[in-house]
């Protein structure tokens, strides 16, 4: 399992995709899909086999999806859970309600004394961490397909009994369900809204959140969703700190309490449901062996993502069906695209440069474990009077947003550059 899911750079992930499909043998006849035994199976909606396709630009739009091996449903149960501990109220590390006003954390800052409360660790709250995981919620939403996904929202921390710092009450429900699965995703905004108007409160109760959401997922009895026999069961566990709930003090993190987190974790993997978690915040790496384990134990993935703000573009790139690419290549012209829109599910959109009459395409796709999956189709391409505005609106979104996971990627490279030269300036010291 992969201990983050930006180890490589798309660009290098695209040029072994680009070379595997350039040098696989092409398919005599054109397939609609990739062949069941395939590790990868890549279904195309458009174009059809021998379709004609007109355009204003020499490019074709592509559309349809991947799913890797043993992920065979197209349709999936999602459960977002999100914590909204008080550590949820400190700055993001980016302007999240974009008013001009980047919320710093004072203690961080040279400031002079008495300019901030001493606990104080967010100058502007709309730049929080929890509104950066509101926002990141918000902007997953705006890329899936009400078709394919059902979302759930639910969020957790703990009330702490202020005179004894432990849980204010023994029996007290720590995780609270916002909305049960639903195709509205509309009400699931909304209910983002509501959390962000209650604000951050309370401990941290990994356990409680995770089996909520497992009530929901596999239907039990006081669950309010109903599961459907047919989709893949995701959890995506945002949290930026370790549980300190339900054992102990509010302020400590008990070995206790990481080993409710781990047990809920595997009731999870029993009821084949995966948990893909997400440390947030500066320290996502400080202690997450109750987050790596939730996702390793359920087959699932941990993401640190330790500059909180990030949390935003990374929910944008998360995959449900394991597919971390997608190519379309021009086997008659040579040319190939990266300008793919990759869908959590494994939908995708794109175009790939054409020229005027057969052209025949292939569409790559690569799983997380690195296999893929290919198919092929032949189009026949002539210019025509159309306009092309929404097609540059659609190319500028998919380079925008494939910037944005480069951008993510590059930080990480320098992050890890300046830690060795660190250690290597205190190795010569000593």
């Amino acid at each position: 399992m992969p201990a983050a899911c930006l180890a490589i750079t798309p660009r290098t992930r695209w040029a072994l995709v680009v070379v595997a499909a350039l040098l696989a043998p092409s398919a005599s006849t054109a397939a609609p899909a990739a062949s069941p035994g395939e590790p990868v199976r890549v279904v195309l909606q458009s174009p059809r086999p021998g379709e004609a396709v007109e355009n204003r630009v020499h490019v074709a739009p592509v559309q349809g999806s991947a799913v890797s091996s043993g992920e065979r449903p197209s349709r999936f149960d999602v459960m977002i859970v999100v914590d909204v501990s008080a550590s949820t109220r400190c700055a993001s590390g980016i302007d999240v309600n974009r008013d001009g006003q980047l919320g710093l954390n004072p203690q961080l800052e040279l400031l002079p004394p008495g300019t901030y409360p001493e606990d104080s660790c967010n100058t502007d709250p709309g730049d929080s961490v929890l509104a950066a995981e509101v926002a990141g919620a918000r902007r997953l939403l705006e890329t899936l397909d009400a078709g394919r996904v059902r979302v759930g929202l639910i969020t957790f921390s703990g009330d702490v009994d202020r005179e004894t710092g432990k849980r204010l009450d023994p029996g007290q429900a720590d995780a609270w369900l916002q909305v049960p699965l639903t195709e509205d995703y509309a009400q699931v905004s909304r209910a983002l809204d509501d959390v962000l108007v209650r604000g951050p409160h309370g401990a941290t109760n990994f356990s409680a959140g995770l089996r909520l959401a497992i009530s929901e997922l596999a239907g039990m009895s006081a669950a309010r969703s109903v599961p459907r026999k047919d989709a893949k069961r995701i959890v995506l566990f945002l949290t930026d700190g370790t549980p300190t709930f339900p054992i102990g003090l509010a302020e400590n993190s008990d070995p206790g309490d990481v080993e409710a987190a781990i047990q809920a974790a595997l009731l999870a993997h029993q009821a084949g449901i995966t948990v893909n978690t997400y440390a947030v915040g500066p320290d996502a790496l400080t202690n997450p062996v109750a987050a790596t384990e939730m996702a390793r134990v359920t087959l699932g993935t941990f993401t640190p993502v330790k500059n909180a703000g990030d949390i935003v573009a990374v929910l944008q790139g998360v995959s449900f069906a394991n597919i971390e690419d997608v190519v379309v290549t021009n086997l008659t012209t040579g040319d190939f695209s990266t300008d793919v829109r990759l869908e959590p599910d494994g939908s995708f959109s794109g175009f790939v440069p054409v020229r005027e009459g057969r052209n025949r395409v292939r569409v790559t796709a690569l799983a997380t474990d690195g296999q893929r999956g290919s198919v092929e189709v032949d189009l026949d391409f002539k210019m025509a009077g159309l306009s092309d505005r929404e097609l540059v609106r659609e190319l500028e979104r998919i380079r925008e947003r494939n910037k944005q996971l480069e951008l993510l990627v590059e930080r990480k490279r320098i992050e890890e550059f300046r830690a060795r030269e660190k250690q290597r300036k205190e190795l010569q010291i000593e």
